[in-house]
């Protein structure tokens, strides 16, 4: 039997501002009704694997890693990060670069091979990168741009807040990878989502998602409240960097996914499923309960 069944849920979600931003009230014991957290930072890779082995009662995870996991966890429609204007980007040293076949036979680090950045990379490569990008090479986020900048990679794929930092390296932006998407698919880009594991029942995982979207009304309402908690775990970001990352990624699909964040979701996923980049998904598999 989960843990959670017992009272305190187990989740893991990581130190980036946008998800202690959301989840501060809740962690806190400040919203009505929820059950109280026991809570582990990771980032998103970690909390991935988490996800593929079973781990804890909710994760904030990769929307790309669903299809091997919703046998066990339930997408749960509220807390997580989908957006407009939000999409990694594909950095390079060279500026002027195309974005079309500048990637050809080059080598990309990625930061895995089983986040939403990665399908959405692949979906655009699959457009503009005629022969296909060369050597992929996954490396830690932090480590991107450095290997970049001291030419251990030809382009690195970034995400969060390296949107407003990457010019202090030196580096230019070669092609937004939701800027494609958005041009494809007229829908908002999926990224991180919130899960809860289906054996705690449906009337538990109403009770997970209500908490989640009170969470998210609670940190709008006042803001103030979760500042420093956001900057204790910001691993020394910048203030204002911290503002930008939590006014890009929480937005009216944090607090409900509705109709056009699920439509983004499955796009993505038959999108991606169609290249063999996933499997693909089951009937009815993004079904809450």
């Amino acid at each position: 039997m989960s843990q959670a069944q017992g009272g305190t849920v187990k989740i893991a979600y990581s130190p980036c501002p946008n998800d202690t931003f959301v989840f501060h009230a809740w962690a806190h014991g400040h919203v009505p009704g929820a059950p109280a957290l026991d809570v582990t930072f990771a980032d998103i890779d970690v909390t991935n694997g988490m996800a593929e082995r079973g781990e804890l009662d909710v994760l904030k995870v990769s929307y790309a890693v669903l299809p091997w996991i919703l046998d066990r966890y339930a997408l749960l429609p509220c807390g997580g990060a989908l957006g407009r204007g939000c999409g990694p980007l594909v950095l390079t040293r060279e500026p002027g670069a195309s974005g079309d076949g500048d990637l050809a036979g080059r080598t990309v680090a990625v930061p895995s091979e089983r986040s939403t950045a990665y399908l959405l990379f692949r979906l655009w490569a699959a457009d503009k990168v005629p022969g296909g990008v060369g050597e992929v090479v996954v490396m830690p986020f932090h480590e991107i741009m450095p290997a970049v900048r001291d030419g251990k990679a030809d382009a690195g794929l970034v995400i969060h807040e390296a949107r407003f930092t990457y010019q202090d390296y030196g580096l230019h932006r070669l092609a937004d990878m939701g800027e494609h998407w958005e041009a494809t698919t007229g829908l908002p880009i999926p990224l991180g989502a919130i899960v809860a594991k289906r054996e705690l029942g449906e009337e538990r995982l109403r009770q997970l998602a209500d908490a989640a979207r009170g969470s998210v009304r609670m940190a709008w309402a006042d803001p103030d409240a979760s500042r420093a908690y956001v900057m204790e775990h910001a691993q020394e970001m910048d203030p204002a960097v911290a503002e930008q990352h939590i006014g890009l990624y929480v937005n009216e699909f944090t607090a409900g996914l509705g109709d056009e964040g699920y439509a983004a979701v499955r796009a993505l996923l038959t999108r991606a499923a169609a290249e063999g980049l996933v499997p693909p998904l089951g009937h009815d598999a993004l079904g809450f309960g």
